[in-house]
């Protein structure tokens, strides 16, 4: 007995020391901002004393900065590897609105373009092992930087920062359209991680950033989750734009900007080429988007390529577009492998889905490498109250190519506007309109229909009205009652119209074709009152 008694007495010991060396490891590994002199009332800029946080942190071999509650007056802060920024609840970080604390400039990105321009807010280039978590809130007051970029005219005096840039950039590698460039003063994003590694941003709240709000750079293994974005109706201000990057997670994120809420790209046009870095392996899911251009978008930026995307189980409320992939001629690259399923929206403004290979109206011009390609994207299980259903709007040099939408409901003003693409399927799809056709194609080969509804036909408009459109295949289709015409065929580039299986006797009209339509319509099997 009294030998056990000794043996549980050593282990006490033993096991209290190590929870005491334990302890003092982790206090030891909490590097507080205020024992470096920052004062958490916002009497004092407190720039100086978060870097001699995060150099003992990093003399150490890495740690967390650590600001518990109060408010804090700063500006740029860089992070070095193996370091993690602990926000608490209750604390804020309210970044100073002088231009000259973002000085001296740093190697930057900006709309895709490799620059030197004022230090982003929070900054880190090849870095690894780095993060911004906590329950706390960032404040980026933008309204100044706004106030400048939208007040400058061009005929005004360059100011000192533009006649720094000018210095900085002499050699800089400009895209088609260079305005902004010359204009010489680029507003920072508010976190832009360049050439990091294993970056992890977690809970914070985020808002009134100056220019894009969160946006790595050339980074791999980037986890963003739990974050809340509020970016007034302000320019520019995207909420998560990941750029040129590899194996992204972004996940339960609540998004309301002046922009596109969470916007993919990988360089533009020229300078995008050169680097030729694709946004590649991104998962977007469980997030919802109030305010915004767009829920989710891909470009224009989109030089270096854009493949293997999935984006679920959102909901997007409010803005503009849900999905938009857009891309103009000159910029060259390839989006492809995209999956969107599972989504929610509701009061969208604009269209629903939008792939748009014209965002700059430019002329047809031979394939190059200027000419970008979208294909091999998919849809489904998607539901919406929305302005318009979809516009797909390729290149005549190059269309838009296997596209597919599968179980998706949408009440809409106006429906699906297709041409200039390739390949397109949709299979239990059903849409119901205000005004007009459900899909208007025109320029369109290898379009297959399968079990299209509409519930709100109109009596003066088709359903389906196709215009030199090759290669159709429409089968299992029940208008109901009330439908003037199902599918109005025109266009002397219509040919090779296969149908089957339908029942059309609740149309006044099954199939309209106009004179100019030459070729007779396959009949497969099972078709009623046509």
């Amino acid at each position: 007995m009294f030998q056990n008694s000794i043996r549980s007495l050593k282990f006490t010991i033993v096991l209290s020391m190590l929870l005491g060396y334990f302890n003092f490891a982790d206090a030891q590994s909490f590097y507080n901002v205020t024992k470096y002199g920052a004062k958490n009332d916002s009497s004092k800029l407190a720039t100086l004393a978060i870097k001699k946080a995060i150099d003992a942190a990093s003399k150490a071999g890495g740690g967390t900065v650590y600001f518990p509650a109060g408010k804090y007056l700063t500006g740029a802060i860089h992070l070095k590897s193996n370091i993690t920024i602990f926000i608490d609840a209750g604390a804020e970080l309210h970044f100073s609105d002088n231009f000259d604390d973002y000085l001296p400039m740093v190697e930057s990105r900006y709309e895709g373009v490799d620059v030197k321009s004022f230090s982003p807010l929070f900054y880190a280039y090849r870095a690894e092992n780095i993060s911004i978590t906590g329950r706390g809130l960032i404040d980026g007051h933008g309204k100044k930087w706004w106030d400048f970029v939208e007040g400058y005219k061009q005929d005004q005096p360059r100011s000192e920062w533009q006649h720094l840039f000018d210095k900085e950039n002499k050699d800089i590698l400009l895209p088609d359209d260079p305005k902004q460039m010359k204009r010489g003063f680029l507003r920072p994003p508010f976190i832009q991680f360049m050439f990091c590694k294993n970056i992890s941003i977690e809970g914070i709240t985020i808002k009134n950033s100056p220019f894009w709000t969160v946006n790595p750079e050339f980074c791999e293994n980037v986890k963003i989750h739990a974050i809340t974005i509020n970016n007034p109706h302000s320019p520019n201000t995207d909420g998560i734009n990941p750029e040129s990057c590899k194996n992204v997670h972004i996940s339960d994120c609540h998004i309301s900007v002046g922009d596109d809420c969470i916007t993919i790209k990988s360089g533009k046009d020229e300078p995008g080429r050169r680097m030729a870095v694709p946004a590649e392996n991104y998962v977007i899911t469980n997030c919802t988007m109030l305010s915004g251009h767009g829920g989710v978008v891909i470009g224009s930026e989109m030089s270096g390529d854009v493949r293997k995307i999935t984006i679920s189980n959102c909901v997007f409320d409010g803005t503009d577009r849900g999905i938009r992939i857009k891309t103009a001629r000159g910029r060259g690259g390839v989006v492809e492998e995209i999956r969107v399923s599972n989504i929610i929206m509701k009061n969208i403004k604009q269209q629903a889905i939008v792939l748009d290979m014209q965002y700059a109206k430019t002329n047809v011009e031979p394939v190059s490498n200027r000419t970008p390609k979208f294909r091999n994207i998919h849809f489904s299980n998607i539901t919406g109250q929305v302005n318009q259903a979809g516009y797909l709007n390729g290149l005549e040099e190059m269309p838009i190519e296997n596209i597919s939408f599968n179980d998706i409901n949408m009440d809409a003003e106006t429906g699906f506007n297709i041409s200039f693409s390739n390949k397109i399927e949709f299979h239990n799809v059903q849409v119901n309109t205000k005004v007009g056709p459900s899909i208007t194609a025109s320029r369109v080969n290898h379009l297959v229909i399968n079990g299209f509804k509409s519930y709100k036909p109109h009596y003066d408009a088709a359903v389906i009205d196709l215009k030199n459109v090759s290669d159709l295949f429409l089968y299992n289709s029940f208008p109901v009652a009330g439908t003037g015409t199902y599918l109005k065929l025109s266009g002397a580039g219509t040919k090779n119209i296969s149908i089957g299986n339908n029942n059309f006797k609740n149309a006044r009209m099954g199939i309209k074709k106009d004179k100019d339509v030459f070729e007779t319509i396959d009949v497969i099997s099972g078709n009623k009152g046509q």
